[in-house]
């Protein structure tokens, strides 16, 4: 394929195939690799071969992504501390796709670790993005009775986990002002009044920088655990509102330097989750802008 058509096609398509790979590996430098990987597969194919250019993007993009996540599943494993996914800063307008931003959360991403690599592929192709069982089994080089019967089981289990919340929107952002500005002046009574009873904490500092080894739960609790984060931070580090996987969250930047980043799970007004990833490795990319994409109702037709 000529090489200036090959890249136009990828980039056509690109955040598509970015969208589905962040989706199945919950890592957007994995995912960019993935992409690198299939970009090159995809320049050496001659296009008289290729009838529908996106569907054969998507299937190489799938195989490439299920190879690096069972490659990854085993490094984390030995992960020092609780691992949580590489957070990517999104569009505000995400939100308008609840599917979308529902797929990318924090949550839903913690639950499709819980998957095998094969049930994740299957459930992040069909209920997110809607391909039908006989075109992932062409995906993945599975029958698509055996496809079918992979998707019900990942559905069950998904939805006996998921967590929902609120996307990111006015009311939530002003829920987060609130807390920041709680937080920083110590109010408590405040801060309670704004977290829900089961309310949760989950940092990620990979043992490369300090963070909570194991979940902090309940308003006390987390109240405390807040607090302490806050007094051990420096005069020069600020807080400011964006919005990371279609969720609020406050950026924690100390001489200008991204040092941590905090999503928020909000629901019925209160906060449910906090998920603080404080790992250098996975911010080193955070204030790039990723544009996600379902590919439209129905992205495997031509």
């Amino acid at each position: 394929m000529p090489e200036d058509a090959s890249t136009d096609t990828f980039t056509e398509h690109r955040s598509l195939l970015f969208t589905i790979a962040y989706e199945m590996l919950g890592s957007a430098a994995d995912a960019e690799d993935v992409l690198q990987e299939s970009y090159l597969r995809w320049s050496a194919v001659d296009p008289a071969t290729v009838g529908h250019p996106r569907a054969y993007l998507v299937r190489t993009v799938t195989r490439q992504a299920l190879n690096h996540l069972r490659a990854a599943k085993a490094r984390r494993e030995e992960y020092v501390g609780m691992w949580l996914p590489e957070p990517i800063r999104t569009e505000p307008g995400v939100s308008e796709d609840v599917i979308l931003a529902e797929s990318v959360s924090m949550a839903m991403l913690l639950v499709l670790e819980t998957l095998s690599p094969t049930e994740r592929a299957v459930f992040v192709l069909h209920e997110v993005f809607g391909y039908p069982h006989g075109e992932i089994a062409a995906s993945i080089g599975r029958t698509e009775a055996s496809v079918r019967q992979t998707a019900h089981r990942a559905r069950r289990h998904v939805h006996a986990r998921r967590r929902r919340s609120a996307p990111g929107s006015d009311a939530t952002a002003e829920i987060v002002r609130r807390f920041l500005a709680a937080a920083a002046t110590g109010e408590i009574q405040p801060l309670m009044d704004l977290l829900a009873p089961d309310v949760v904490v989950l940092s990620d500092g990979g043992g490369k920088a300090v963070a909570a080894r194991r979940p902090v739960t309940g308003r006390t609790e987390v109240v405390q655990f807040v607090l302490g984060v806050y007094r051990t931070a420096t005069a020069a580090t600020r807080a400011e509102p964006a919005t990371y996987n279609g969720m609020p969250a406050a950026r924690f930047l100390t001489d200008g330097d991204l040092d941590w980043l905090v999503a928020f799970e909000i629901q019925d007004g209160r906060i449910t989750g906090l998920y603080g990833v404080r790992n250098p490795d996975k911010l080193h990319h955070a204030d790039a802008v990723r544009t996600l994409d379902r590919g439209g109702p129905q992205p495997w037709r031509p």
